[in-house]
């Protein structure tokens, strides 16, 4: 495929423009290719704008420049604008008349300034226009006798452009200019302008991460690649599977969002910025602790929840002797740093065959597997069934396949996966993308709450492009594509339906929508929601997965950010899992919370402190880009994890919300194979290599 690729045509503003951080994800390895194919960039930007920012950013300098929405080819070898295109531009078009007309509609449309324009694109601003604003104002040049096309992107941006003016024209015409076929280009873009690229018959196409879903909706259909990474990171992710770039190729993106100094005036920490060697050296001990911790719940039948030998069991705590779905799958996760440790990897292939080689045949994974006698449960305390448990295995396989690369270990369960998640799609009744969740049927047992639930939508999210993305690894190309696909509306329905706004949206569901204006502008993504009620609680732990998974973006995670610091979440250890606790009186209250003392306020579920949360926690910091304080807060996880309620270093698994004081199991597999991952991510070498 990469020796058929002569064109690449690219967008620049959300596609290769938008995070500075990345562009060397993309121009690194461009500069290194012995053999380049002919770069244009196709963008909305007038040519001198796109002249000074490609010398300013830095990117690779173009052999072509398509500029004003398709109003301008550059040839860059000569320095000169190419005229015959322009030519073919002015049959039909006036704009003049353009102006006229379309400043005599009374739809909010305000004139963008004036080094926007060019002779042949009018540029205006109009928020939320739907189709038969579009329409009507097509309908009014037409019979104002003007011939245009109107391109209309990001809800806010509308161009009137010559007739045969657009993105896909343009390239279609420069094509043919430089004697190669449409089969043999290939374009990326984020925007409904960048549309017009991806319609060329033949041409193949990189969506990136941040698209807007007007393309994404536009192009789903279509066999073009849909990248999970956003910008130029985007770009570069998509020429690595089209083989212009090797995967080996592309560095890893280390730098995180540069949201700090947005944030940093509501954070107000005492003590040093940095960790000082006394603290360092306590988390270096921790770290090595918890390898001790992870490897006491090794078993021949897989991880074990935690450690059998130094934990009794009795009464409804006989399923701690098991090898359970969702706690193997986040200690996979977490010990993927040790991979080369023989005894890890071996523990880590082997909780996989013991849950799937008891699956159902509709495709149920087991809850848990007892390792004294090898009996599949499908359910939780109660009887209840755990949907977050089959999520969390897709999710982990990727992990840990993208990370050994063994992909006869793929071949051998994919089928099985496969199964596994088209039983989880049965659990979307209604087809609007999100489960339909049993009541407390996931990790937080005998916690009532049901139907739409945040926690698993996220989760579900990520699953669909991990399946996609294992699909991809076998070279399943189409299939891949309808998983990756359907995970970015999941990602959308998740966003409008958890995230109230004000602002209202058409595709908001009705039957919430008067919830949604009643609750007001929020600040977090709500806990649950219903056809008949939702609740408004900060459920910490999905909003850290829905940053963590890419649910949400940088700006929404600070929103969160600024309201779960303010709120405490992280006190007097990080972090309780729910905000406010669910107190007796209160209408999500439910008489079971008592059965056997775990969901009383502040206890286990219902605000209760969690040691692995609290590593998701700094990594979630760490990606917004507040260092210092994921730094510190590591450090507090590990003053957390030290605590034990019978000697030192006992990863607990909870602990009270209040009293910090540790309860539930000791050495909790995933508690400490969080602690791990947390410290690989943060790169803490003297800590990790020491």
């Amino acid at each position: 495929m990469k020796s058929s690729v002569k064109l690449i045509s690219s967008d620049l503003d959300g596609t290769l423009i938008g995070d500075p951080d990345l562009v060397g994800v993309f121009s690194e390895p461009w500069d290194r290719l012995p053999e380049k194919p002919l770069l244009c960039y196709n963008t909305g930007r007038l040519l001198e704008d796109t002249l000074n920012v490609i010398d300013q950013i830095g990117l690779p300098v173009p052999d072509f420049i398509i500029s004003g929405i398709g109003t301008n080819i550059y040839d860059a070898s000569e320095k000169r604008v190419i005229k015959e295109f322009s030519q073919i531009l002015e049959e039909g078009w006036n704009r003049e008349s353009v102006e006229r007309i379309v400043s005599e509609i009374n739809h909010g449309l305000i004139r963008q300034p004036d080094h926007f324009q060019n002779p042949y694109k009018s540029s205006w601003y109009l928020d939320e226009a739907d189709p038969g604003m579009l329409k009507e104002i097509k309908r009014k040049l037409e019979a104002g006798g003007v011939l245009a096309n109107i391109v209309y992107s990001s809800a806010h941006y509308l161009d009137i452009l010559p007739l045969y003016a657009n993105k896909g024209n343009a390239l279609r015409w420069l094509v043919k200019k430089i004697k190669i076929r449409q089969n043999q280009c290939l374009v990326a873009g984020d925007s409904g302008n960048d549309l017009a690229m991806f319609s060329l018959e033949g041409v193949r196409g990189i969506v990136v991460g941040n698209a807007q879903m007007e393309l994404f909706q536009a192009t789903k259909q279509l066999p073009h690649y849909h990248s999970e990474r956003e910008f130029a990171a985007g770009v570069a992710e998509g020429l690595a599977h089209y083989g212009i770039f090797s995967s080996e190729d592309i560095r890893p993106i280390e730098s995180p969002k540069k949201s700090g100094a947005k944030i940093a005036p509501v954070v107000s920490l005492e003590g040093p910025t940095v960790l000082t060697e006394e603290q360092l050296a306590f988390i270096k001990t921790g770290y090595q602790k918890a390898i001790e911790a992870v490897k006491k719940n090794i078993t021949p039948s897989g991880f074990s929840a935690c450690s059998l030998a130094d934990n009794e069991t009795h009464g409804t705590d006989a399923n701690y002797r098991s090898v359970w779905a969702r706690d193997g799958s986040i200690a996979i996760i977490g010990t993927l740093p040790l991979i080369q440790d023989a005894d890890v990897k071996t523990c880590q292939k082997k909780t996989f065959d013991t849950l799937l080689s008891h699956m159902t045949p509709s495709g149920q994974i087991p809850t848990n597997v007892g390792i004294d006698h090898a009996r599949p449960d499908y359910s939780g305390v109660g009887g209840i069934t755990s949907i977050d448990s089959m999520l969390w295995v897709v999710i982990a396989f990727y992990q840990y396949v993208a990370a050994t690369k063994d992909i006869e270990f793929l071949r051998k369960h994919i089928d099985a996966l496969q199964k596994a998640v088209t039983w989880l799609s049965a659990h979307d009744g209604n087809n609007d993308a999100l489960l339909e969740i049993p009541e407390a049927g996931d990790w937080t047992d005998l916690f009532g709450r049901s139907y739409n639930v945040l926690y698993d939508e996220v989760l579900w999210f990520r699953a669909n492009n991990c399946f996609g993305r294992l699909l991809e690894l076998l070279g399943d190309d189409q299939r891949a594509g309808d998983y990756l696909r359907w995970a970015h509306v999941i990602k959308r329905e998740i966003v409008n339906t958890f995230w109230p706004s004000t602002k209202g949206n058409a595709e908001d569901r009705f039957d919430f929508a008067d919830q949604q204006f009643s609750l007001g502008d929020t600040r977090y993504l709500l806990a649950q929601i219903t056809p008949f009620d939702f609740s408004w609680r900060c459920d910490v732990y999905a909003n850290i997965l829905a940053f963590l998974f890419d649910v949400i973006d940088t700006d929404k995670a600070t929103q969160a950010f600024r309201f779960m610091w303010g709120s405490g979440i992280n006190e007097p250890f990080p972090v309780a899992n729910l905000y406010p606790v669910v107190s007796e009186g209160d209408k999500d209250w439910r008489r079971y919370y008592t059965v056997n003392l775990l969901n009383l306020p502040n206890h286990y579920h219902n605000g209760g402190i969690w040691p692995f949360i609290g590593a998701m926690w700094v990594r979630f910091l760490h990606k917004l880009g507040l260092t210092d304080l994921a730094l510190q807060e590591l450090y507090r996880v590990a003053r957390l994890n030290h605590q034990g309620i019978s000697g030192e270093w006992e990863f607990t698994e909870w602990a009270h919300g209040r009293t910090g004081r540790p309860m539930g199991k000791s050495y909790q597999a995933w508690s400490a194979s969080e602690f791990i991952l947390t410290c690989h991510t943060l790169k803490l070498d003297s800590v990790t290599k020491g």
